[in-house]
């Protein structure tokens, strides 16, 4: 059986508490993880926006197969080429990690990336954890690649550490970020 990755643990590691939530919690700016199919991430709302200047006022898009009801935007079809869940043995864990097409969407393809986390936007939250819960994501149309961990608790600067953000996805959110079978790899 493939063992689940682990964060990056080192000494140098900021480990203090993640700033509680801003503003209230909505549907707009809440992210969902139930398999590779269906979930939803963070992105800019506007075209060509970059990443990190949709940070304040990013929004959920879902999967084009997500059965999420209250998801108001979808992402095209073929946007995400792979993706791979994982979630830890213990429960305090749930990730998924994979690969995206950027011509499939309204991203800038020279944007280096960016991060949205339980402090930005605004509201923002998983549903694995609930408000208040951390989690990170980090989207990289350059490298066609994204992540996103949902912790069950609040401040687990241990398992979702938001201060690893300028690392990049391999860094940050261990995982599976190339896909042979598919052809793809990021």
């Amino acid at each position: 059986k493939k063992r689940s990755p682990s964060p990056v643990r080192r000494d140098d590691l900021d480990t203090a508490p993640t700033p509680a939530p801003t503003g209230p919690s909505t549907d707009d700016t809440t992210v969902h993880i139930t398999d590779e199919n269906d979930f939803a991430l963070l992105l800019p709302g506007r075209d060509g926006e970059l990443i990190s200047d949709a940070e304040s006022d990013g929004v959920a898009f879902c999967t084009p197969a997500s059965g999420d009801a209250t998801c108001q935007r979808r992402m095209s079809d073929g946007f995400i080429s792979a993706a791979h869940v994982e979630r830890s043995g213990d429960s305090k864990w749930i990730q998924i990690t994979g690969c995206l097409d950027v011509s499939k969407s309204h991203l800038d393809d020279s944007d280096s990336g960016g991060q949205f986390d339980v402090r930005f936007p605004n509201g923002a939250k998983c549903t694995f954890g609930g408000y208040g819960a951390s989690f990170i994501e980090i989207v990289e149309p350059a490298a066609n690649r994204f992540c996103l961990r949902c912790c069950s608790s609040e401040n687990d600067q241990e398992n979702c550490n938001s201060r690893q953000d300028t690392a990049g996805c391999p860094t940050a959110i261990p995982g599976t970020y190339s896909f042979p079978d598919l052809g793809v790899s990021c």
